[in-house]
């Protein structure tokens, strides 16, 4: 097997924070990268990649005005996947496994704009687990999954925030 295949994907993300953060909505965002599927058996890969990923939610505190949070992120996953032949050139293809993220942007904008990690406010460093499942259509792939982070994210002492993300993709792998 040992075969690589590289692609690109892009797509869009439904967005939110888990943890203490109270009255928030999940939010649309995107995210765009290069994908790597790498063979180790006739079905077993490990499906990695870079991706840039914008995520955040909407807060509605009571009296207060609304604060969008934005974060980007350069996010690698690293799945174990499965692919299963169901017809001729298409494949269902099913994974699971964690990601690593590292913020290089991003605002929060409520009343004013802030750098969302300047001023103790998030931390760039995130981590979780993903998993997903797909279709590969010959060398078209659509793909849907969830990221949840596992670990808080957030630079303020008592609050826990952690990156809730489901997403779907469209790619192409060369």
């Amino acid at each position: 097997a040992q075969e690589i295949q590289l692609g690109v994907k892009a797509g869009a993300n439904l967005s939110t924070f888990g943890g203490d953060m109270k009255k928030t909505n999940s939010v649309f965002k995107y995210q765009f990268g290069i994908t790597a599927d790498i063979g180790l058996t006739e079905n077993v890969y490990i499906i990695t990649g870079l991706d840039f990923q914008t995520k955040g939610t909407k807060q509605k505190p009571k009296g207060a005005h609304d604060v969008k949070y934005n974060p980007m992120y350069l996010q690698l996953p690293v799945h174990a996947g499965y692919k299963f032949d169901i017809a001729p050139r298409t494949r269902l293809v099913v994974e699971a496994g964690p990601y690593i993220a590292y913020g290089i942007g991003g605002k929060a904008k409520g009343e004013g704009k802030v750098n969302i990690f300047g001023d103790d406010r998030f931390k760039r460093f995130d981590f979780g687990v993903g998993a997903g499942v797909g279709v590969e259509f010959g060398k078209i792939v659509v793909k849907s999954g969830y990221d949840f982070g596992l670990i808080n994210v957030s630079d303020v002492k008592g609050v826990k925030v952690r990156n809730n993300n489901a997403y779907l993709t469209l790619g192409y792998k060369f």
